[in-house]
Order: C-alpha cells, then structure tokens, then sequence
C-alpha cells in the first residue's frame, strides 16, 4: 500500500513572519554577514549567504563579478571552458572566493571539473547540482570529488529529505541543495508528480543538516525579498535565486526587442528544451524536458535589484528583532494565513 503523510507541508506563500519587539534602532544595524565553517573541507566561508544559480542565464562571471562586490556568492554554470576559467580567476582573484565551479556526475563532468580546478585553482568551492539527488551514483561522486578534492567545500544536492541530507553529509558533502520543483521555470512537479512544499523542505532539512554540524541552501521557490526572509526565518544558511537575478545586464543572453517597444531576455530552466538544444544537441528521446522558458523584462543592472532584496531582508530582521541574519531563525515565528498580501491593484 501507498503511504499517505498526513501533516501539512507548507510553502513561501502558506506563512508570515510573526512581528516581534525588538532594540534595533534601524535597518542599517542588522549584519547580514555570516562567517561560517564547513564540516568536511574545514574552511571558513565570510559573506552575505545569497547565491546566484548556476543557470546559464544566471551564474555568468559578470554576475559574480557584481555580487561579489556586496559580499554575495555565485554558482558559476558548467558551460564555461577551462580556458575561461583561467582568464577569469588571473583578472578577477578577488572574486574567487564567492564562486564556486558547477558540475554534473559524468566521467567527463570531472574531466572537465579538474581542468578548471587546475587552470583556477584559487575557486575553493564545488558545486555539484543534479536533478536527483536520490541516487546511488550522485552519493559515490560525492565521495569520489572529496577523495579527489579533500578541502575543497563541496555543494551538493538536489534533495527535499532529512535522511538524504544526512547521507549525502556523509559522504562528503558540506552544504546541501534543497528543493525539488519550487522554481519558476522548473516543470518536474508537472511532469513527475514529485516534490516537497518548499519552506517545509527547509525546515526538515536544515534540522537533519545542523544536526551534523553541515548546512543547506534554499534552492528555488523565492518570488520576492519576503520569501528570501522566510527561507533563512526557516533555517536556511544560505539561499539560491534564479529567477529574482534573471533579466540584468550581467545575466546570460542577449536582449530582446518586442514589436510594442518592450526589451525582454529569456529565462529557462537547464532541463528545458531550449537548454538541452543548446548543451546537449537536443532531447533524447527516453526523456522529456522539465523546465520551461519564458520571457522576462529587461531590468538594468542586477545592482539595484540586489539591493532591494538585501534591504527586504534587513527589513525582515528589524520587525524580528534580529541584529544578525544567523538570530533569524531564532527569532522567527511563522503564522499560517490563507492571504498574503492586498491583490486589487495587482495586474
């Protein structure tokens, strides 16, 4: 017999954070930097823990160049040639140690993953991102890029479960991708049936992960700077944007122009058609895509919306009471509601 979980597993959308009284004075005394210390590679990690994802048109050098500036990481994606990566890392040092290299499970993923770790090897972070990360061939990569790489920070996922999460620790994974489904521009849940309900996700895995001394990353879900609160709220240590980063300047692609004087760019998913045509020459015929593309407006410089996201997030921590991001878990409390926010002026 099927089993049947009762409990109700809840979104981004299903909570608010519960106001607290608090001494903070303004937005500007809360301390967005974390300085946190990895479980296997033992390094010690200093920043604003947001990601940018490696999706093509997402995790670009010129996106890492950007948000390194405020402190802020990005997944670079696994397209760029080895060669790229050393003209990068010779004219950009200051920027390695908030990138991390992207790579799939394949032989000649870490072919590939080694050349890079060669041709760069001041980037100390590895990031290795499946779609399932249930497998038992993902835990024995995990384990052989360790034995290969053993004080690199390996980012490994993608999981929903504590008992993965566990696993995938373990096996030599320091931060673990948590989310299955949640993204904009991700279909698996449409296409499969399978998923778990983000912000429950990250509760369930943050508590295994601690549990361990590792850390996870929320990975998709986040529509605006209050989701971004509310994952960290959860116990996220860090969180990953695709679509709130897509469509700047220092995102990947060219910019569109629309027949009513409009500028978009597109955003997909790296299991989309228009991905898979791209990387892998198409889609092969024993799978079917699972992520779309769409077209979003052009928005300037990733700067301004950054900033935003960053002074969402303050925000969130003056109504908790929290002077630091790493007290938000703390201090927050999360209500259930059936209705965020006012939509009758909404388009």
């Amino acid at each position: 017999m099927p089993n049947i979980i009762n409990e109700i597993k809840l979104d981004f959308k299903d909570v608010l954070l519960r106001p607290k009284r608090s001494t903070l004075r303004s937005r500007a005394d809360v301390n967005l930097f974390r300085e946190i210390t990895f479980k296997n590679s033992k390094k010690t990690y200093k920043g604003i823990p947001l990601i940018a994802s490696n999706m093509d048109t997402v995790g670009t050098f010129e996106m890492a160049k950007a948000l390194a500036k405020h402190g802020v990481f990005t997944t670079i994606h696994k397209y760029y040639l080895p060669e790229d990566w050393a003209a990068f890392a010779t004219s950009n040092p200051e920027v390695l140690s908030f990138v991390a290299v992207s790579s799939g499970t394949s032989e000649s993923d870490f072919e590939n993953l080694t050349r890079v770790l060669k041709e760069a090897p001041g980037v100390e972070f590895i990031c290795l991102d499946v779609a399932n990360g249930y497998s038992q061939h993902f835990v024995e990569f995990v384990r052989k890029v360790r034995q290969t790489f053993p004080t690199h920070t390996i980012i490994a996922g993608n999981v929903v479960t504590g008992e993965m999460v566990e696993e995938l620790l373990l096996s030599g994974a320091d931060i673990i991708k948590v989310g299955i489904g949640p993204g904009s521009v991700c279909t698996t849940r449409i296409k499969t049936g399978v998923g778990y309900p983000q912000l429950s996700a990250v509760l369930e895995c943050a508590d295994a992960a601690h549990g361990l001394q590792g850390h996870i990353i929320s990975d998709g879900g986040c529509t605006c700077p209050g989701d971004v609160a509310k994952a960290f709220g959860a116990g996220a240590d860090f969180v990953m944007l695709g679509g709130m980063l897509a469509g700047h300047d220092q995102s990947g692609g060219e910019i569109r122009h629309k027949t009513d004087g409009t500028k978009v760019k597109l955003f997909y998913g790296m299991s989309s058609d228009t991905a898979m045509k791209k990387h892998a020459g198409g889609v092969a015929d024993y799978r079917t895509p699972e992520g779309k593309t769409v077209e979003v407006p052009y928005r300037g410089d990733v700067e301004v919306t950054l900033l935003d996201i960053l002074g969402g997030l303050r925000s969130a921590c003056t109504y908790t009471g929290a002077a630091k991001l790493k007290e938000l878990p703390r201090r927050a409390t999360f209500i259930r509601c059936t209705q965020q926010v006012n939509t009758v002026f909404c388009n």
